[in-house]
């Protein structure tokens, strides 16, 4: 090209597939164009494009441009000079033609170009799509398959809030241009690999979730040595995982710092919020390559953001008591002391008599119970109210927002708020309103249990030594020797506890060890592993690490831990303590013994809310009476340790499990927490009796409300236990979902709306869904079809149960009375599956069969006679071929 010819079309840095799709509709509109990125994109967009379509791009290396020779500039997809890398450099000259495709919001350092379309729409290709489409312009069915995929990404296949009408029309003209949504499919709803399993993982056990003036803000920060592609896929799978209104994600890769973001709602602006950080995007979704800051940094900066830029969507008139409680400015101390006993209230608004014909009392000020008590203590009971009144007040109106709240209420050191409204006093916002509003409802401890922190409870000790030596492995001893002296060394003291210990002393095996540390847990696992040759995974937010060893064998790590729940059912909010305050945090007194590790008191078990008592008289009890408000799921743990253990539940336990099911503080839980610890249930040996149990107290309803136990349910849970011994006894090497099977039998009689409704409850994983929803269905046909036409010949009952999974074969022969479906599916179980042919695809070619579908069929063929027991060796098969064909 000659001098200043050169027309170069570029996106952002980390190009998704809207900016990929955007350039590639650019090009067409600029005929010659070279396509440059500005700097490395997304693994799995490389791949896409270079193996699969990278012919429809000029694409063009940006060490090969010579930046001279550039004549205009075609930016899509962004407009911020922070985010084109080296491109920026054009920017300097004079001369340059900008044009502009975006559909971002505008932001103060926007680059301004000569031509700018910039629209609010769900993607960017959206825009020149309508172009294209205008212009008459033709597509290929490549091309709007790749223009199709940047629609589907960056309006998550239609789901997000930014998604516009004009994102369905694009889609749709895309799609009679031949786009192949397989294809796009495919792309979007992509596999994830063990190593991004690993770091979701992270992120989700990391997050830290912030109450910011009433939105639900997640981060997250997690650190690899390596760059790993697909950071921003894999917070978008967290984002759907997670019902907050906005996760932001900091990962270390290498050495830089990469955030992502992803909103819900307007109110929390991830392109906004973003910005100072260096990244764009827009309201609901944004991203920011930081250097130069390590990760601690970038998250107090993230945060100190969060603060400053999220508004509050309580406003004044939502958050404000009304009508409010007044007394006019005339009346005696007396008699506003007597208001104030009456209404149990601290502040009284004092009102004066209406100067105007609207007849509106206007406000005068406010008056606190203890001036009230100090004039009554005085002999001041007949002095009007308005001689003692605080008459320097602060207000607001209707529509003021938390922040406005927080700052009148603190810099005015007000007890009480007025809201007004054209003069009008609609309502008041306390002190004490605020603090809740703040902080939830903080916990408290009741009166009638021991307050660890001020009440000091001597603990029963004894040396186990020797009962440990006895009952552990000289590997175990010495691991928890060794565990001991390195805490000694760092100045902690550390601790074996809970289940591990409980289970010690019920002789049952059990090496789910816990540590707690008084100290810092995560310090001292690294120190560990770093002598003992393991590896560690660590949980900032809980103080809580993984020790892994060469072997697989593990050892958690917690640092001593005070939980506190800010209302009922919340998740514990969780602050460093002592080994006292962490063993009375635990659910129920089985689980509070400690044995100390420190060399100098290696062996001595600690007692301080006589867990020995109870285990030896196999009782369940909890630690205080607000146990089950505080966390309702230690019910169905109290149930299932009950019946593992053949313990009884304690009296007042017990009462106050039924406390918990009548005032319905279940329904505060979601149904991922109240899953797990149902799953949890049907994992046991044998959950019948736990099932028995969770009737006895009305909670089967809390899994939905009609499922019922009767003796037909009680005999199939009994009958799926001796189906799952039998398979047990055939020590197959193949893993199955033992809980599956109970689930199965437990909504067996519920249709498919009630099934959907308790998958949607549980927030089941996709693969569950299918398994109860679609395929137990089909398994329930296949049972009664067998149980109307068996005997058939075995060909017929391969076809029929071959496609099932293992949980639902066991789910039939459980759920059949009839003697000859069970053995049906026995003898397809362990005998009709592992038929297989001898002969395949190449000696048929050898006997001249032309290849084709007719290849299939001959072999189903020779299956079914061999199933049938016609034939038995390769010889008896290529003879039933000839015959056959």
């Amino acid at each position: 090209m000659t001098t200043k010819q050169l027309t170069i079309i570029t996106s952002h840095i980390n190009a998704d597939f809207d900016a990929i799709a955007s350039m590639l509709a650019a090009q067409k509109l600029y005929p010659g164009s070279l396509v440059v990125f500005p700097g490395s994109q997304e693994k799995n967009l490389r791949n896409f494009f270079i193996d699969s379509m990278v012919y429809l791009f000029n694409m063009a290396n940006i060490k090969d441009i010579d930046f001279s020779n550039v004549k205009r500039l075609v930016l899509v997809d962004t407009r911020q000079p922070n985010r084109i890398g080296k491109l920026s450099l054009l920017l300097e000259q004079q001369d340059l033609d900008i044009h502009i495709y975006d559909h971002h919001p505008s932001t103060p350092n926007d680059i301004k170009g000569r031509i700018e379309l910039n629209r609010l729409t769900g993607a960017t290709v959206t825009i020149l799509t309508e172009i294209l489409k205008k212009k008459g312009i033709d597509i290929s069915p490549d091309e709007a398959t790749i223009m199709c995929l940047g629609i589907y990404e960056d309006t998550g296949s239609f789901t997000f809030p930014s998604t516009t009408e004009d994102d369905f029309k694009a889609a749709a003209f895309l799609l009679s241009k031949g786009a192949n949504l397989n294809i796009v499919s495919d792309l979007i709803s992509r596999e994830i690999n063990s190593q991004q399993v690993e770091l979701l993982n992270d992120m989700i056990q990391t997050a830290v979730r912030y109450s910011i003036h009433g939105f639900e803000i997640i981060v997250t920060s997690v650190s690899l040595d390596n760059y790993l592609p697909d950071f921003a896929f894999l917070v978008h799978k967290m984002a759907k995982m997670e019902p907050v209104d906005a996760i932001f994600a900091i990962a270390r890769m290498e050495n830089k710092i990469y955030v992502v973001a992803r909103s819900r709602i307007s109110e929390v602006d991830a392109g906004e919020i973003i910005a100072p950080l260096g990244g764009g995007g827009h309201t609901f979704a944004a991203a920011a390559t930081v250097k130069g800051m390590t990760l601690t940094q970038v998250e107090h900066k993230l945060i100190e953001i969060l603060y400053k830029k999220i508004r509050s969507n309580q406003l004044a008139r939502d958050l404000m008591s009304s009508p409010p409680i007044s007394v006019r400015s005339d009346i005696f101390c007396r008699d506003a002391g007597d208001k104030l006993t009456r209404y149990n209230i601290n502040v009284l608004l004092v009102t004066k008599k209406p100067e105007e014909p609207d007849g509106r009392e206007k406000l005068a000020g406010y008056i606190s119970r203890q001036v009230i008590e100090k004039a009554l203590y005085h002999k001041l009971d007949l002095v009007q109210v308005k001689e003692y009144m605080t008459t320097d007040l602060a207000f607001v109106h209707p529509g003021a927002d938390l922040t406005e709240i927080q700052e009148k209420i603190i810099e005015n050191k007000q007890r009480l708020l007025p809201v007004m409204d054209n003069g009008v006093i609609t309502g008041v916002i306390t002190r004490t309103d605020l603090l809740n509003i703040l902080v939830k409802d903080s916990k408290h401890t009741p009166e009638n249990s021991p307050d660890p922190l001020t009440e000091p409870v001597r603990a029963r000790t004894r040396n186990v030594v020797k009962f440990m030596k006895e009952r552990l492995s000289k590997r175990l001893v010495e691991i928890l020797k060794t565990l001991g002296k390195i805490a000694d060394k760092k100045g902690y003291r550390a601790y074996v506890a809970g289940g591990f210990v409980r289970d010690l002393f019920l002789y049952r095996v059990n090496e789910d060890i816990d540590i707690v540390i008084e100290g810092d847990g995560i310090a001292f696992a690294k120190e560990y592993a770093s002598i003992s040759g393991a590896r560690t995974h660590s949980y900032k937010k809980f103080g809580t690490a993984v020790i892994i060893f060469p072997d697989g064998f593990k050892i958690d790590v917690a640092s001593a831990r005070m939980e506190y729940y800010k209302f009922p059912a919340a998740l514990p909010t969780v602050e460093m303590s002592s080994i006292k305050l962490d063993l009375f945090r635990r659910d129920f007194t089985v689980n509070t013994l400690a044995i100390q590790l420190s060399p100098d008191r290696f062996g001595i078990l600690i007692d301080f809310f006589t867990a020995q008592k109870d285990i030896k008289e196999k009782t369940i009890r909890i630690l205080h009476n607000l146990s089950f408000v505080e966390d309702p799921t230690r019910v169905f743990r109290a149930i299932r340790f009950e019946q593992r253990f053949g313990f009884s539940i304690g009296k007042l336990t017990s009462g106050l499990i039924e406390n918990a099911v009548k005032m319905d503080f279940f329904k505060r839980l979601s149904g991922r927490r109240v899953f797990s610890e149902f799953r949890q249930i049907l994992e046991e040996e044998n959950p019948t009796p736990a099932i028995i149990r969770l009737n006895d107290y009305n909670l089967l309803s809390v899994l939905h409300l009609s499922i019922t136990l009767d003796n037909d349910l009680i005999s199939l849970f009994n009958s799926v236990k001796k189906v799952l011994s039998w398979h047990d006894l055939l020590f197959l090497e193949e893993s199955y979902m033992k809980w599956a099977i109970y689930f199965l039998a437990l909504i067996r009689s519920g249709d498919k709306k009630m099934t959907n409704e308790i998958c949607v409850h549980f927030e089941l994983a996709p693969r569950y869904r299918r398994l109860f929803c679609v395929e137990r269905f089909e398994a329930d046909r296949c049972f009664f079809w067998l149980e109307r036409n068996l005997p058939v010949k075995n060909s017929v009952l391969y076809n029929k149960l071959s496609g099932f999974k293992t949980e639902l074969l066991l789910y039939m022969m459980a759920a059949t009375k009839k003697e000859i479906v069970k053995r049906s599916i026995s003898n397809y179980f362990t005998r009709l599956r592992y038929v297989h042919t001898v002969i395949s695809g190449k000696d048929l070619n050898k006997m001249g069969i032309e290849p084709g579908p007719v290849f299939s069929k001959i072999l189903q063929a020779v299956l079914e006679a061999k199933l049938n027991g016609k034939l038995k060796t390769k010889i008896d098969e290529l003879a039933f071929v000839r015959r056959y064909v």
